[in-house]
C-alpha cells in the first residue's frame, strides 16, 4: 500500500532539521512505481522530494544513487553545465528509510518531445559530453565501478551468452551479437565517467536547455556509448543534432560509439529477456521472445548500418526503441537501464493542488532503530538497470 503524503510529510521533518511543513502531495504519475514519494514544502518556501523505497530492489538503488551524490563533490558539479540532486536527510521507517532531496527546477518529456527542439537536443549532447569528460580518479575513490574497454566487451559478452542460455534467444541475433563482439575495431575506445542509466527521463529542461540531470545510481567508469543509445532512438534530425553537439564537444575521439550504442539498444531485448527468465514470469518471456522476433524481422529486411563490416543490416534503432516502449513501465528489466518510475513535471504540481498538512510532528524512529548509512558500490553490474532511475528530484511512477 502507497504511504500517504502526511506520512511521507512526517518523515520529512524526521530528517530535516527544522523543516516546518506547509504543504505536501503525492510526487507521481502512477502506482506501481519503486518508491513511494511527495513533493514537500516548508513554510519558509524550501522545496524537497522525499522518497521511500517499496522493495528490497529500490533501497540498493537508492544507497548506490546516495553514493553516487557523495562522489560528486562541489568540484564535480562544478565542471557540469547543470544541476545535480543534493541529499538533504533521511529518517528510518520500518527495516528501510525515507531519503529526502532538495526539488531541483525544471520539467521532464519524453525522448521525442525531449529531442524534437533543436537546441534541447544541442543542450543534451552537451550535457553528456561534460559527464564523459569529468575527471576519472573520483570514480576510483568512491568505490564505484571501473571497466576498460575490454571489461565493457566482456560485460556484453556476458549478456549474449546468459541470454543464449534461456534457449529463447533467435540464432540470428546470437550470430550478430557475437560477430559484433568480435570487432576488435568496435571496442577499441578509452572509457570515460558515464552516468550509466541515462533516459529522457533523467533530463529537466528549463528555458529550452538542461537544467538537471537525476538518477545517479549507476554511476561509473565504462563506455560512453551505454549513454547514447536511449537518443539514437529518437525520431528526426533534432536527435542528430543532440549527437552532432557531443561529437563536437568531445571532439569526436571515439569513432565507432554510434555502432555500439546501436549494439547497446539491441541488447535491451536481451536484458528483458533475462529478467523474465530470472524472476521466473513467463508472461516477460513471452514479451521479450516476441520482440527478439521482430528485432530479427526488421534486421532480414532493412538494410541500414552495420554492428561491424561482417554482420549485415542493423535495425534503426527507433525500431527497437519502439518495442522498448511496449515493456511494463514497472521496477523490472535491469537494474540501471531508463525505467525511471518518479518522473514529474513541475508544472503538475501548483500550490493550489497541495493537501494542507495542518501541523505536522517528527516521527520518532523505532525502538533499536537507527539511520543506515549508504553502503557503498562494490561492484553493481555494468550492464545491470532497468528497474528505477533513481530520479532524486523526483518520484514514484
Amino acid at each position: 500500500m502507497a504511504r500517504s503524503p502526511l506520512t511521507l510529510a512526517a518523515l520529512a521533518t524526521s530528517a530535516v532539521a527544522g523543516l516546518d511543513v506547509a504543504r505536501a502531495r503525492t510526487h507521481s504519475r502512477g502506482t506501481h512505481g519503486m518508491f513511494d514519494s511527495a513533493h514537500v514544502v516548508g513554510r519558509d518556501g524550501r522545496e524537497f522530494i522525499i522518497r521511500v523505497p517499496r522493495s528490497q530492489i529500490a533501497e540498493t538503488e537508492q544507497s548506490a544513487d546516495l553514493v553516487a551524490l557523495r562522489a560528486l563533490t562541489d568540484g564535480n558539479r562544478s565542471r557540469l553545465p547543470f544541476d545535480v540532486p543534493s541529499f538533504v536527510g533521511q529518517a528510518p521507517y520500518g527495516t528501510s528509510r525515507a531519503i529526502v532531496y532538495e526539488l531541483l527546477p525544471g520539467d521532464s518529456f519524453d525522448t521525442d518531445a525531449l529531442t524534437g527542439h533543436e537546441g534541447v537536443s544541442g543542450s543534451i549532447g552537451r550535457a553528456i559530453a561534460a559527464i564523459h569528460g569529468l575527471p576519472t580518479a573520483f570514480i576510483a575513490s568512491a568505490g564505484l565501478p571501473i571497466q576498460s574497454a575490454q571489461e565493457c566487451r566482456e560485460s556484453v559478452i556476458d549478456i549474449i551468452g546468459r541470454a543464449d542460455r534461456t534457449g529463447s534467444l533467435p540464432a540470428a541475433l546470437l550470430r550478430r551479437w557475437e560477430q559484433a563482439t568480435d570487432d576488435e575495431s568496435l571496442w577499441q575506445f578509452p572509457p570515460t565517467v558515464i552516468h550509466g542509466s541515462l533516459s529522457a527521463e533523467s533530463f529537466l529542461i528549463t528555458d529550452d536547455a538542461v537544467s538537471g540531470v537525476l538518477g545517479w545510481s549507476a554511476l561509473a567508469v565504462g563506455d560512453p556509448a551505454r549513454d547514447l543509445h536511449w537518443l539514437l532512438g529518437a525520431r528526426g534530425s533534432a536527435a542528430e543534432t543532440a549527437v552532432a553537439a557531443y561529437a563536437a564537444a568531445r571532439q569526436a575521439t571515439d569513432q565507432q560509439i554510434t555502432r555500439r550504442a546501436m549494439l547497446y539498444a539491441e541488447l535491451e531485448l536481451a536484458r528483458w529477456l533475462l529478467h523474465g527468465a530470472d524472476t521466473k514470469d513467463q508472461s516477460i518471456v513471452d514479451d521479450a521472445v516476441a520482440m527478439l522476433d521482430g528485432l530479427v524481422d526488421t534486421v532480414h529486411s532493412r538494410t541500414m548500418h552495420p554492428l561491424s563490416p561482417e554482420t549485415g543490416p542493423i535495425l534503426e534503432v527507433s525500431d527497437v526503441e519502439a518495442m522498448l516502449q511496449t515493456t511494463p513501465r514497472t521496477g523490472a528489466r535491469d537494474l540501471h537501464a531508463s525505467m525511471q518510475t518518479d518522473s514529474y513535471d513541475v508544472s503538475e504540481f501548483k500550490l493550489s493542488e497541495f493537501a494542507d498538512t495542518g501541523v505536522i510532528t517528527p516521527v520518532a524512529p523505532a525502538r533499536g532503530t537507527k539511520a543506515a548509512e549508504p553502503r557503498p558500490a562494490k561492484s553493481r553490474p555494468a550492464d545491470s538497470r532497468t528497474a528505477d532511475q533513481a530520479d532524486t528530484s523526483s518520484s514514484s511512477e
